[in-house]
């Protein structure tokens, strides 16, 4: 029988689309408070548009830190420093309504239901309750070397690669917005070729479109994109409306949260629907799912699946999950119940143990509000390890034999 072909889509964009700037505001002020106050309470959204940064949402924190320093300084890091780009990082208005976090939500995160209900307990790690309900999904695939797929892989490093250009000078026409877009074909579960490349690049008004596109196709798709994966049918869009000079938040306003995406696994997967980028760790959209790929992870590292998706739900202010579930898509050596049950005894998945275990109360997180928060080989991110690989491995034999 003659295995499937299929076409599968995934984009990323740059960091200095819209919602992308956002993102990095956001946790450029989750770091800056982290750094002085590990156990600061972050739920903070940023807003972006023509000459305009708004700061909202809510902050529980010892520490004191200029935020509207803070924006602008990411800002500017990201290259809107002109005005000519519609925003300007020294001289856009700054707008900061930052609320304390609401003790409701305080009460449950601070002491979780299990201790409240008097039930035995694991003294700190069950002392901390999920700071929201809600399910988070964790992918991993091995297709490509970052346990990604590589619609996803290949979207994201064409759009660092036309940034690298554009700050290096490399094409010094360029500006900070950009998209791209990546359908790959494949034949079953092997990706065999790439039938299109789309790529969006924000330019100087005066730079013509052959130009544009010569460039990036020798200076951005050709480094990027393995020759084994186009051939004489691939299609190639370069600016496909024919100009692309009013972008960033003049062209289109941002907002955290809106690329959640990009951010994890460019529609292979599910998504629990929570973004990552301004919030803190007792967050389970964020730590929860940092927690999910950890374990999907391993379980391929391991080559108990050669793809697997792994889903924690849970409830406000209770620690503990309220389930896992596990789908290997007929690719694991075990039975997905078994595979759940590997994870039940080899990760603790209360948000108290994640911090812990993944050392999440550190400022580390801004370098992933672009360019996805998986794969990321440039980056050290606990939840990237496979330490867990070998101890897998070893308790499926376990299982296996008896």
């Amino acid at each position: 029988m003659s295995k499937q072909r299929f076409l599968f889509t995934s984009e990323s964009v740059t960091e200095g689309h819209p919602d992308k700037l956002a993102d990095q505001v956001s946790d450029a002020i989750l770091d800056a408070l982290l750094a002085q106050d590990p156990h600061s309470r972050v739920a903070c959204e940023t807003s972006v548009t023509t000459g305009l940064v708004l700061l909202f949402g809510e902050v529980s924190s010892a520490a004191h830190v200029n935020f509207a320093r803070i924006a602008r300084d990411t800002i500017a890091r990201v290259g809107y420093t002109d005005a000519k780009y519609g925003l300007d990082a020294e001289h856009a208005a700054v707008l900061v309504s930052l609320g304390q976090q609401s003790a409701d939500i305080a009460q449950g995160v601070n002491v979780a239901l299990e201790q409240r209900k008097g039930e035995e307990h694991d003294g700190y790690l069950d002392s901390v309750g999920a700071g929201d309900q809600g399910m988070v999904f964790g992918f991993a695939t091995d297709e490509t070397p970052e346990y990604l797929p590589t619609s996803i892989a290949l979207a994201h490093k064409l759009a660092r690669r036309l940034a690298e250009a554009r700050k290096s000078g490399e094409i010094p026409y360029l500006r900070p917005d950009g998209k791209t877009q990546v359908t790959v074909e494949y034949e079953g579960d092997v990706p065999v070729r790439v039938d299109t490349v789309v790529i969006s690049a924000q330019h100087d008004p005066e730079i013509d479109l052959k130009q544009i596109r010569a460039d990036l196709i020798a200076k951005v798709i050709g480094p990027v994109i393995p020759d084994t994966l186009l051939d004489a049918g691939t299609r190639i869009f370069v600016n496909p409306t024919g100009r692309f000079v009013t972008g960033g938040p003049h062209g289109d306003a941002g907002l955290t949260g809106r690329k959640i995406i990009v951010d994890s696994y460019g529609g292979f997967s599910r998504h629990g629907g929570g973004a990552f980028s301004g919030k803190d760790s007792t967050k389970v959209d964020r730590s929860g799912a940092y927690a999910a790929r950890y374990v999907a992870k391993n379980l391929v590292a391991a080559g108990l699946a050669k793809k697997v998706e792994v889903q924690i739900a849970y409830a406000i202010g209770v620690a503990r999950p309220v389930s896992i579930f596990v789908d290997s898509f007929g690719t694991g050596s075990l039975a997905n119940e078994e595979l759940a049950g590997l994870i039940a005894c080899h990760f603790d998945l209360r948000p108290a143990a994640i911090i812990e275990q993944l050392d999440l109360r550190r400022p580390i997180y801004r370098d992933t509000a672009a360019y996805g928060h998986f794969g990321r080989v440039d980056l050290d991110l606990p939840w990237e390890r496979t330490d867990k690989a070998e101890t897998l491995r070893q308790a499926a034999r376990e299982v296996a034999i008896n």
